[in-house]
């Protein structure tokens, strides 16, 4: 009978014993976290692209202004031949969009005598005149006229001289006839002259670079060359400059060109040199 009951307790007991440990094992299974990590480099990877492509979009619209200039300056170029002109109106022209015209087909007014290199190389400036006005400079250019030395500040101001900011900088130069870097002549009243922005660069210092890339690469090198300023009548501010040039023993350099005292965007009282914007 004894045996009987403790059969009975045990399998009264067991069940429960079993349900407790199925509800053990299911709490068990129900406290296990599942953890997700969120990826953010997408993210970051987009805002680099964006950044980039902001970056891109501001060197393309440089690149499409610098194109946009230099092709206005080559239509220019493009078209000087066919603003032929001589010598002695060059005062009385008046600028109509291209900057800089070929004078007398191109060929400087040099005598034999002007391109004797007897005397090596020389440099000349002609007198102010009696408004106070630059006149001509002239040389015989060789390698050893050139400076070593760094262009310090200028501070003569030139006959028309009313400078004022406008887009892009200062609206004037003070413009050397022959450039620092072919004499080594700066603050020098007699080789300055009120030039616009334009006028000094790229027009001017495009003559410039070529004269001075040719005398370096000989030391027998010469070129003869002038500049001289053009006023009309008694105004202070130049209507233009006319730049002449011939190589010796060559034609590696040969021009003769006017290029405008103008600024675009700006109206020049030639008078006096003051100005207004538009």
């Amino acid at each position: 009978m004894k045996k009987l009951l403790k059969t009975l307790v045990v399998l009264t007991v067991l069940p429960a014993v079993m349900a407790s440990a199925v509800q053990v094992q299911a709490s068990s299974k129900s406290d296990v976290k599942t953890e997700y990590v969120k990826d953010y480099s997408y993210q970051k990877k987009t805002k680099k692209l964006v950044t980039k492509n902001k970056n891109l979009k501001k060197s393309i619209t440089k690149l499409q202004k610098k194109i946009a200039d230099d092709q206005k300056f080559i239509d220019e170029h493009n078209n000087k031949s066919n603003q032929n002109s001589s010598n002695t109106d060059l005062a009385n022209l008046d600028y109509n969009g291209t900057q800089e015209i070929i004078v007398n087909d191109n060929k400087p007014n040099f005598s034999n005598d002007d391109l004797s290199t007897a005397k090596g190389a020389w440099q000349q400036y002609g007198d102010l005149d009696k408004l106070n006005r630059v006149t001509a400079a002239n040389a015989m250019l060789n390698v050893s006229l050139m400076p070593s030395a760094k262009r310090e500040p200028l501070h003569w101001n030139p006959t028309g001289w009313h400078n004022k900011k406008i887009s892009g900088g200062w609206l004037y130069n003070r413009s050397h006839l022959i450039g620092y870097q072919l004499t080594g002549q700066n603050n020098n009243p007699k080789n300055l002259m009120t030039g616009t922005r334009s006028l000094n660069s790229p027009e001017m210092l495009a003559h410039e670079m070529d004269i001075a890339y040719y005398l370096k690469q000989s030391n027998s090198h010469y070129i003869r060359y002038r500049v001289t300023p053009i006023f009309r009548g008694d105004e202070l501010l130049p209507r233009g400059v006319q730049m002449e040039a011939q190589s010796i023993g060559d034609n590696s350099v040969h021009f003769n060109v006017y290029i405008f005292n103008v600024q675009s965007g700006v109206t020049l009282n030639y008078a006096d040199g003051t100005s207004q914007i538009g």
